[in-house]
């Protein structure tokens, strides 16, 4: 079974989302999706400064297996990303919900995390799908 930590936010498409401040979030993959990608060899993230609505393509985690697209669960300006990632993708594999984050976003619509999943309602819909 996969760790869900309960302090997190989820999407259906399985990112997790880490309130930092009021309106500073930090954006990774959840340790569910990568067990199913498999090893990474490749992980693409967002450039700082670009604006991002929710749903627009961020970028892509390719594995051993297969290559998966990445998409913002929340509207906002990107203010950090994980550069690492691009020399060490597998931190993603490693450390989902730590060092393998993706990217940081200052939200401009707040409410949109009221669309989120808790902990519960992902660790449902995981179960409905195995």
């Amino acid at each position: 079974m996969s760790k869900i930590p309960d302090n997190l936010k989820y999407t259906e498409s399985h990112e997790w989302v880490r309130i930092e401040e009021e309106d500073i979030v930090t954006i990774g993959i959840t340790e569910h999706a990568q067990e199913n990608l498999g090893d990474l060899v490749y992980v693409e993230v967002p450039e700082v400064g670009i604006t991002l609505n929710v749903k627009d393509e961020t970028g892509v985690v390719e594995s051993v297996k297969s290559a998966e697209d990445l998409y913002s669960p929340l509207s906002g300006e990107v203010i950090d990303s994980n550069s690492i990632l691009a020399d060490t993708p597998d931190l993603v594999n490693k450390s989902p919900y730590d060092e393998g984050w993706l990217f940081k976003m200052k939200l401009t619509e707040k409410g949109e995390l009221d669309n989120l999943l808790g902990a519960a309602e992902y660790a449902k819909m995981i179960a409905a799908d195995e």
